[in-house]
């Protein structure tokens, strides 16, 4: 039987490397389609916490993990050696950047390597990760070469948006394309097994810049708003009025919104990948460069707000005591990557605040060595003042108005609510 025909039939054994954001919403999708998934990950206490049913993936409910694990279309571990056995891999781990911004693809390296230490003919192999345009191409092609084993090679980017609940996996439509012909028809056929609508591209390059194209687009806009926001307070004009009237124009205009920087595992990453490709090029970026730079300086900012709202109620910015509403980099997700409130609380215990957080997604906090707890039911009477971070659901924004004796709002979230103990960004 022809690999299109295991496919097809869905006998196919898959096998997803990286059981992140990314990785476990797509191998219980498959999973969940009938498909045999097998789930590889290093880090065996994540492999662990998969099988007790404590993973903290919120996309894919417990219980049906818990259940395809108990029904056999779901096996997560960490031995590598179950590449052996699988028909498709699909590589889902990270690609974060080095501290000079540079891209670290040693996850995908590495993980191609185990790959062709176990590879066998007539394989499918799908780079899902974020990366450099080439990357395919240039890197992960020729490891699976060295092995004189006949395979597909493809690339798909992943376009998983945590706490969606609108576009999920299934009806958001796949990029796909191969090093041939017919790896990208191969790939179209696994996907189309679980997508609704998959589009295939002329090369892997293609594939991999649609992606860039999507965050960088994402990164720029939002710093092109942030900056807006910078303007707007020096002309004591409310930014949030502005886009509100803004976005009745019919045409021409997207709405975009401020806040206190950019989190995530893609906007924050994704367009420096980009950025340093094209500097091999010898070409300078430079919207993406001025967006980044924009965007990592909100949380200065935001805290300068915090500073001068307590200065008009004659309180010192040190010593004071402030509570943080929401350190995930988003709302109603527990995701803390790169998340600016993060930066926030690293400056502000830099001068002296006394800084504590509260998030009903994120019960625990370890921050460069140190470890905060999310205060169950702060006492928000007590505080000096209170900084919604993140604007989760669960939050109660006319309670909080009513008990805090000061609120910067660096989301919005308070919209409606007109009160002058209400600061906005």
């Amino acid at each position: 039987m022809s690999l299109k025909e295991k496919i097809v039939k869905r006998k196919a054994r898959i096998g997803i490397l990286g059981l992140g954001y990314v990785g476990l919403p797509l191998a219980c999708e498959f999973a969940r389609a009938g498909f045999k998934v097998t789930g590889i990950d290093i880090d065996r206490e994540r492999i662990k916490r998969i099988k007790m049913g404590r993973h903290y993936i919120e996309d894919v409910g417990r219980k049906e993990v818990a259940q395809l694990i108990k029904k056999g279309s779901l096996k997560p571990t960490s031995d590598f050696k179950a590449l052996k056995g699988l028909d498709v891999i699909i590589i889902c781990v990270p690609t974060p950047l080095r501290k000079t911004k540079d891209p670290d693809i040693s996850y995908v390296v590495s993980a191609t390597k185990k790959i062709a230490k176990y590879l066998k003919n007539n394989q499918l192999i799908i780079l899902e990760s974020t990366t450099y345009p080439g990357t395919t191409r240039e890197v992960i092609l020729p490891i699976l070469k060295e092995t004189r084993k006949r395979f597909y090679l493809a690339f798909s980017p992943e376009r998983i948006d945590p706490g969606n609940k609108k576009y999920t996996l299934k009806n958001t439509p796949k990029i796909v394309s191969g090093i041939t012909k017919g790896c990208a028809r191969l790939a179209k056929a696994l996907y189309k097994e679980i997508v609704g609508e998959v589009i295939i591209v002329s090369s892997t390059e293609i594939a991999e810049m649609v992606k860039l194209l999507e965050n960088t687009f994402r990164s720029v806009n939002i710093g092109l708003v942030n900056e807006i926001a910078l303007m707007c307070h020096r002309l004591d004009i409310d930014v949030w009025e502005v886009i509100e009237a803004a976005k009745t124009k019919p045409f021409g205009f997207m709405p975009f919104y401020p806040g206190p920087g950019l989190g995530g595992h893609c906007l924050p990453v994704d367009p420096h990948y980009l950025s340093w490709k094209l500097k091999t090029l010898d070409f300078c970026a430079r919207f993406i460069e001025l967006a980044g730079e924009i965007n990592s300086k909100m949380p200065e900012f935001l805290v300068q707000r915090i500073e001068d709202a307590l200065n008009k109620k004659k309180k010192a910015l040190k010593g004071s005591r402030v509570l943080i509403l929401g350190v995930a980099y988003k709302r109603d997700v527990s995701d803390t990557r790169e998340s600016p409130a993060l930066d926030v609380i690293r400056i502000l215990e830099k001068k002296g605040v006394k800084v504590s957080y509260h998030d009903p997604h994120v019960p625990k906090l370890r921050l460069d060595g140190k470890v905060f707890r999310s205060q169950k039911a702060p006492l928000l009477e007590r505080q000096d003042c209170v900084v919604i971070a993140t604007d989760h659901a669960a939050f109660n924004y006319p309670e909080i108005v009513k008990r805090a004796r000061l609120i910067i709002d660096s989301r919005n979230a308070t919209k409606g609510i007109k009160n002058r103990k209400i600061v906005k960004l």
